[in-house]
């Protein structure tokens, strides 16, 4: 049998960090994000208790979790373990243990031993390259423990009701775990009548029906559920081959009409939440060269302003009620899981990769686990109004093309020509990845955030698992 082991001091006491793990939400967020990883079902971790993962087509592992070896529990050690019923290992046994180490903090310590399948061959073989793997994707969720659970630490914020919407996102799942994992309560506004039934299986996760194109939302489930704070991410994605006039019309309907539908819903509540964010976007500023821009800049021009301008003011009802209002200028959300990042990222690992037209425009990237905390920080906090949501460190698009090459030990020389991409997706083109963008945070620096991964260079090495070392940012406690 071969054995790994990674320690990790966390600030939080052992009770805490073993309730953090217990929460539902926490095997989602420390799944890493390039593992192709799907939980599909996940029990608990109690004695007995079943999670199935899908680990490609056709392949799952089945983990059945227990309680510690009796002669650590009568020493007083927290935690639990998980064995491998059926899976890609000849025998896995991992034990999840939290041990104090003085007041409001612990070690996180994750003991695995394991045997390959043909070992002692198989050892020989791939004994290194499996280690490697197990040293990235610890030093990953160790990373991620230590973030999520220092927020939620730090801001001490009390157990919310949030209601969501765009729940199946990219961004929306990362934070449907995040919150559950802080231990709030968490209501999706979905589509389907039957995903109501399904979420409403669990106390912590629940969902009510809304339909944006038949103007239908629950009130009644609303008002039952009483939300404090409101997310509203929802809306059809932006990119596609070209902009057609029918998915212009879906791109600005499903805002607006969405986002007025569920603001009148909301101010009508007897006892309305005390917050919403709402997302906008970037585009908000339009093209706008190397300008710094902050959030009191005007709007730009072109199809994607428009719609920002006008996503943003269908939010007046909910205004005007009363509710603190935030308009989330979101960047680019970098995960290898969706979005920018996980549409490069095929093209660079062939060697294909490089910039796009002149590669002097300007990306206001962020990173998803601060788009995370930055949310938990708004939540806790007063701001309203517009708040810019990318990383303090906007770069070109060939800054970004450079930053992937050692991280993926791949080149990134090639150059898509603005003339191809105009041509291909015309206005899209011209108005997402050809336009640029210097975004600046300033509100949220203002307001006390600090950024867990500001420089691109980290970020990458997080979310790409390019990286052994623990956290960059560890929030000190109060």
């Amino acid at each position: 049998m071969s054995r790994f082991v990674r320690r990790t001091p966390i600030a939080t006491s052992a009770d805490n960090l073993f309730a953090w793990h217990a929460q539902p939400g926490a095997f989602q967020r420390l799944t890493p994000p390039w593992s192709g990883v799907r939980l599909e079902s996940f029990e608990g971790i109690g004695e007995g208790e079943r999670a199935v993962i899908r680990l490609s087509p056709g392949v799952r592992w089945i983990a059945e979790h227990h309680v510690l070896p009796e002669a650590e529990r009568r020493a007083g050690i927290l935690g639990f373990q998980d064995v491998q019923v059926t899976g890609p290992f000849a025998a896995w046994t991992h034990h999840h243990r939290f041990l104090p180490d003085g007041p409001g903090r612990s070690i996180l310590e994750d003991d695995i031993t394991y045997r390959l399948p043909l070992a002692p061959v198989s050892k020989i073989v791939a004994g290194t390259f499996a280690r490697r793997q197990l040293a990235r994707m610890f030093a990953y969720r160790h990373r991620v423990t230590q973030g999520d659970v220092g927020r939620h630490t730090a801001t001490a914020l009390e157990p919310l009701t949030v209601a969501l919407t765009g729940a199946s996102g990219l961004l929306g799942k990362a934070l449907s775990a995040f919150l559950l994992t802080g231990g709030h309560r968490v209501v999706r506004l979905v589509r389907s009548r039957q995903a109501v039934t399904t979420w409403n299986r669990s106390e912590a996760e629940q969902a009510l029906y809304w339909n944006v194109e038949q103007g239908e939302v629950d009130e009644v489930g609303l008002a039952t559920s009483a939300p404090d704070a409101v997310i509203h991410l929802a809306g059809e994605p932006v990119y596609a081959l070209r902009w057609t006039n029918e998915k212009k019309r879906r791109i600005w309907e499903s805002r607006t009409k969405g986002t007025q539908l569920l603001s009148r819903a909301l101010a009508r509540l007897d006892r309305p939440p005390r917050v919403l964010l709402s997302a906008s976007g970037s585009g908000y500023y339009g093209d706008r060269g190397a300008d710094r821009i902050t959030e009191g800049e005007p709007p730009g021009a072109g199809f994607l302003a428009e719609v920002c301008q006008a996503w943003e003011a269908s939010t007046q009802e909910a205004e005007d009620a009363g509710i603190r209002t935030v308009h989330l200028r979101l960047g680019p959300v970098l995960s290898p899981a969706g979005g920018l990042l996980d549409t490069l990222l095929p093209l660079f690992k062939l060697g294909l990769g490089g910039h796009v037209g002149r590669g002097d425009q300007f990306l206001p990237w962020v990173a998803l686990d601060d788009v995370l905390y930055a949310v938990l920080h708004l939540l806790a906090g007063d701001l309203d109004g517009p708040v810019n949501l990318s990383a303090p460190t906007p770069v070109t698009m060939r800054r970004f093309a450079k930053a992937l090459e050692p991280v993926l030990w791949r080149p990134a020389r090639l150059r898509a020509p603005q003339s191809l991409l105009t041509f291909l997706s015309g206005d899209l083109a011209r108005e997402t990845v050809l336009a640029s963008s210097r975004l600046l945070p300033q509100r949220l620096v203002d307001d006390g955030f600090t950024f867990a991964y500001p420089a691109l260079d980290t970020a990458l090495r997080h979310l790409l698992g390019a990286t052994t070392e623990g956290s960059p940012d560890l929030p000190a406690l109060p």
